[in-house]
C-alpha cells in the first residue's frame, strides 16, 4: 500500500540489467564515455532532434543547473504555485542563479495558464534598474496539482513568454506519465511547443537515480560545464547516467512503466470515490490523486500501514473548503503498483465505511 510517491520505488528489472552490464571494465570519466553516448543519442532519436544533453543525479540539481543558464541574478522566472522550485527545493535555483527570484502566478489554478501571465505584466513594474526582469517562465509537465498541459497549451505559453524575451524551462520530474496521458510524442510538448530547456526526469519512471538536462535551444548550454561541475554535480562514474537512460529508453520501456503507473491511478481512483465522502478535487490526469476523506479514514489507513500524504490546503482548486473533520491528500502510483497494492488499501476503506465509523 505504497502511495508516498514514484520515487520510493527500486529501478526496473530492464533498468538494472543496464546498470550490471554498464559495470563491467574500464571506461572513461565525468560521462565521455560509450554509455552517456549511447544515452545522448537515444535521446536525440527520443524527442527527434539535434539537442544538448547532460547528466546529474537528482532532480533539484537538473532543475537548478538549467535554471542557472537561463537567467541571471537580477531575474526573475515566473512558476506554479506549487512548483517544485519554489516550494521543494529549498531555494535551490536561486542560489544556483545568483540570487535570481522565482515568483509564483497561477493563484490557485491547477495549470498555468496565459492569462496568469498577463495579468503578472500588468501589475509588474518596469522601471530598469530599479525593477528586477522576468526572464523565464518554468512548466511542470505533469503539473503539482497532477494534471497535464497539451501541445497546444504549451504553444500558447511558450510563444507569449518568448514574445516577451522570456526563455521557458520545463520541470519534467513525471513527464513520461504526461506523455503516456496525452498519447502524444514527446516532441509534441517539448521543443515543437516551444520549450527551451527540459529537466527530465527517469527516476520517478523505472530508474535509481536518472536526470538529463536537455537544451533544445543549444546557445544557452554554453555554461553548463562549468556550472556542473563547480556545484559538485559533475559525476566521475558517469556511466552510471548513461546506462540508465539506454535502458529506459530502449524498446519504448520508459512507456511501458508510465502507462501502467496511469493505468493504476485511473483503478484506484475509480475505487475510491465510489464513496461520497471521498472527493477527487483535481480530475485523474497521469499518476497522482488528490482527494479530500474523513480524517479518521486517514488516521485509520496509516494506521494499518498505508503510505500517502496529508498535502497542503493551498493545493486545493479555488472554492474548496474543508471541513474541520476532513483531511487534504496525495496518492501516487508507480510502474510498481499492483492490483493486490489497490485491493488491500481499498479494502481498509470499504470497512472503514461499513462500519459506520465516519
Amino acid at each position: 500500500m505504497q502511495f508516498g510517491s514514484d520515487n520510493q520505488t527500486g529501478a526496473s528489472p530492464q533498468v538494472l540489467e543496464m546498470l550490471v552490464e554498464a559495470n563491467r571494465g574500464f571506461l572513461h570519466g565525468y560521462g565521455d564515455d560509450e554509455w552517456c553516448e549511447r544515452a545522448a543519442k537515444d535521446l536525440e532519436r527520443f524527442f527527434g532532434c539535434s539537442l544538448k544533453v547532460y547528466f546529474v543525479a537528482t532532480g533539484t540539481a537538473a532543475n537548478s543547473l538549467a535554471i542557472s543558464c537561463i537567467i541571471d541574478p537580477w531575474e526573475i522566472m515566473l512558476c506554479h504555485h506549487q512548483a517544485h522550485i519554489y516550494q521543494d527545493e529549498s531555494t535551490a535555483p536561486e542560489f544556483f542563479s545568483g540570487g535570481g527570484r522565482i515568483i509564483p502566478v497561477s493563484g490557485s489554478a491547477g495549470k498555468i495558464k496565459v492569462c496568469h501571465l498577463e495579468n503578472y505584466f500588468k501589475t509588474m513594474g518596469n522601471e530598469p534598474p530599479h525593477t528586477p526582469r522576468t526572464a523565464a517562465l518554468s512548466i511542470t509537465q505533469t503539473s503539482e496539482a497532477g494534471q497535464v498541459y497539451t501541445p497546444g497549451e504549451l504553444a500558447e505559453l511558450c510563444l507569449f513568454a518568448h514574445n516577451h524575451d522570456m526563455h521557458v524551462h520545463m520541470d519534467g520530474a513525471r513527464f513520461a506519465t504526461a506523455v503516456a496521458s496525452l498519447d502524444c510524442l514527446p516532441a509534441d510538448i517539448t521543443w515543437k511547443a516551444g520549450v527551451d530547456v527540459l529537466s527530465l526526469g527517469a527516476t520517478k519512471c523505472g530508474a535509481l537515480a536518472a536526470e538529463a538536462v536537455v537544451f533544445f535551444s543549444p546557445d544557452l548550454a554554453e555554461t553548463f560545464i562549468h556550472r556542473r561541475k563547480r556545484s559538485g554535480h559533475l559525476v566521475s562514474k558517469g556511466r552510471i547516467f548513461g546506462a540508465q537512460f539506454v535502458g529506459w529508453l530502449k524498446n519504448d520501456h520508459w512507456l511501458e512503466l508510465a502507462r501502467h503507473a496511469n493505468r493504476q491511478a485511473r483503478r484506484l481512483a475509480g475505487e475510491l470515490t465510489r464513496f461520497s465522502a471521498i472527493t477527487l478535487q483535481w480530475p485523474c490526469a497521469a499518476n497522482e490523486l488528490f482527494l479530500t476523506m474523513p480524517a479518521k479514514l486517514s488516521t485509520l489507513l496509516h494506521d494499518k500501514g498505508a503510505e500517502f500524504y496529508e498535502w497542503p490546503y493551498h493545493g486545493l482548486p479555488a472554492g474548496v473548503e474543508l471541513s474541520a473533520d476532513e483531511v487534504f491528500v496525495r496518492l501516487v502510483t508507480s510502474f510498481m503498483t499492483s492490483d493486490e497494492h489497490i485491493d488491500q488499501f481499498c479494502v481498509l476503506v470499504d470497512d472503514f465505511f461499513n462500519s459506520g465509523v465516519e
